[in-house]
């Protein structure tokens, strides 16, 4: 493949080489493949919690601060480690680390289907979330170093589909494992797609790496891993205690913040930077990242909540809630792929906006939810959401791997995912906490006939109180009434604070984002090789 230097007419480098660019597509459909199994685990462990909480045989007989925990661990891993592995991707070659990330988190999935204690299973679980954090950055960057700029929207609008496809598929293979096979199987049914996906990558995955990485800044990269380890710590730890003033807390976050500061100010000053903080003086990729932490602190802490709605209140099945969730997966399906062409047309900034906006009205129509809704009312509202998010991820995601040089994919991939996992992790603890107080609140004055023992942990979510009702046998059924309203009130607490932080994510992009560009040719539309080119 050549191109022609539109200034001179003399023959430019060739960016991509032609065997990589006609098997572009099938190289998409095997990162799609690794993305998949990594956003399907944490969406099939979502309808596996209750019954890994039950005693053994049937569970492992976790508490909720092990089940907690369970989920905790990986993203303690997964979000400290994710900028780390987008730099050795750019230093060492993408391809290698994302064979090391599938192989790590396969291995993971194995141990964490045999454990034999909650303890093993966060430990395992931990360590899939070492494999996932060299996958998830990894497979964004080799995207970016196989597809011309030009058709970069459309490849990252496939990939970002490849999560609708993950939220869709996970809850639904979920229950129909929970329903035939033990709980384990809900991780073994990593290991095919694992060993498909790596035979895959051997055989049609090309690798690439910054061409001229520079000295390493060990200093800055392990800033960079103590500093997000605290904060997310910290977030979590003030999720698990529903307290955020807790000195332990506070001096976890503050501690993180700190650390993630003098990282910041040795990056300006270093001479080799693990990553130019200069980006962020650019508005379209600040306003991104952001936009991207705003949206899944948002949806995350609905995610959860909602599964607790449809299963404890509604009670539905782990895989009839699957099956619900299936709205919301098909919109971001359909429309992120297509995404770009309504970017196009009205621009970044006012698709952006519009999509958050959407998915500000999905959360706050939870607000309006009670135990007798009709269902199609929630299947709508869940395909808004799924469309709102189709119109966010792509083009915020575009904005971040487009401001920064080719050869820096991956830590620009690492950007985009640290702050979409922190904002998550974030949106789990806080809104989490914030569902738990409301919820204790409401549920305390109507826990006189449990025994005294047991009060504290019934007021710690519907789930308990739920399952000491049952312990209690007839009297236990007074309290089913008063759990049901006080979760659907705290859920409409919940449901507003989100729609209110989708709402501030929509105005730092109307304010920042970039609108439409102006008519005429881009300069990338310029170093566009044409097709006699190509031949």
């Amino acid at each position: 493949m050549s191109t022609t230097s539109p200034a001179s007419g003399a023959p430019a480098a060739p960016r991509i080489p032609e065997a990589v660019h006609r098997r572009r597509w099938a190289i998409l459909a095997v990162l799609m493949l690794s993305l998949l199994i990594v956003v399907l685990d944490n969406s099939i462990l979502n309808v596996a919690v209750k019954t890994i909480a039950s005693p053994a045989p049937t569970g492992l007989g976790a508490t909720q601060s092990e089940l907690e925990w369970a989920i905790n661990a990986y993203t303690l891993v997964f979000a400290g480690l994710l900028f780390t592995s987008g730099l050795l991707g750019d230093r060492l070659g993408r391809k290698k680390i994302l064979l090391f990330g599938i192989t790590v988190f396969g291995l993971g999935s194995v141990l964490a289907a045999f454990s034999n204690s909650p303890d093993q299973l966060i430990a395992f679980r931990a360590l899939m979330g070492l494999g996932g954090a060299f996958v998830m950055p990894a497979t964004l960057a080799v995207l970016m170093n196989v597809f011309e700029r030009e058709e970069q929207p459309k490849a990252i609008g496939i990939w970002a589909g490849g999560v609708g496809l993950a939220i869709a598929i996970g809850p639904i293979t979920g229950g129909v494992l929970l329903q035939h096979f033990w709980w384990g199987s809900v991780f073994l049914v990593n290991v095919p797609v694992v060993i498909i996906a790596l035979i895959a990558m051997v055989v049609l995955v090309p690798d690439s790496r910054d061409p001229n990485p520079g000295k390493l800044d060990p200093v800055g990269v392990l800033l960079s891993v103590v500093g997000l380890v605290l904060l997310v710590y910290g977030i979590i730890h003030g999720g698990e205690l529903a307290d955020f003033t807790d000195p332990t807390v506070l001096a976890t976050i503050l501690g993180g913040v700190a650390v993630l500061v003098g990282f910041v100010l040795y990056e300006k000053r270093c001479d080799h930077p693990a990553i130019d903080i200069g980006y962020f003086k650019k508005p379209a990729f600040s306003a991104a990242v952001v936009a991207i932490a705003l949206t899944f602190f948002a949806l995350m802490g609905v995610t959860f909540f909602s599964v607790f709605y449809m299963q404890s209140v509604r009670g539905y099945s782990a895989l009839e809630s699957g099956l619900l969730i299936l709205p919301l997966a098909a919109a971001q399906m359909i429309f992120a792929p297509r995404a770009r062409l309504v970017v196009d047309r009205f621009g970044a900034r006012a698709v952006c906006t519009a999509g958050l906006v959407l998915v500000a009205v999905g959360l706050a129509a939870f607000g309006l939810f009670d135990a007798t809704t009709p269902i199609w009312v929630m299947e709508v509202v869940f395909f808004l959401q799924g469309a709102g998010m189709a119109h966010i991820m792509p083009p915020v995601t575009v904005s971040i791997m487009q401001a920064l040089p080719r050869e820096k994919a991956g830590s620009g991939s690492a950007v985009n995912n640290t702050f979409r996992q922190v904002g998550g992790a974030l949106g789990v603890a806080v809104l989490g906490s914030l569902l738990s107080t409301v919820y204790r609140g409401d549920i305390e004055g109507h826990l006189g006939a449990v025994p005294e023992g047991a009060r504290k942990a019934a007021g710690e979510s519907i789930e308990a109180t739920l399952g000491i009702a049952e312990r209690m046998g007839p009297e236990g059924k007074a309290l089913i009434g008063p759990a049901n309203d006080a979760f659907i009130h705290a859920m409409h607490i919940t449901a507003f604070a989100s729609a209110g932080v989708a709402l501030l994510g929509a105005l730092v992009v109307l304010l920042f984002l970039p609108g439409k560009p102006p008519a005429g040719p881009s300069p990338q539309a310029q170093d566009r090789p044409t097709e006699a080119a190509r031949r």
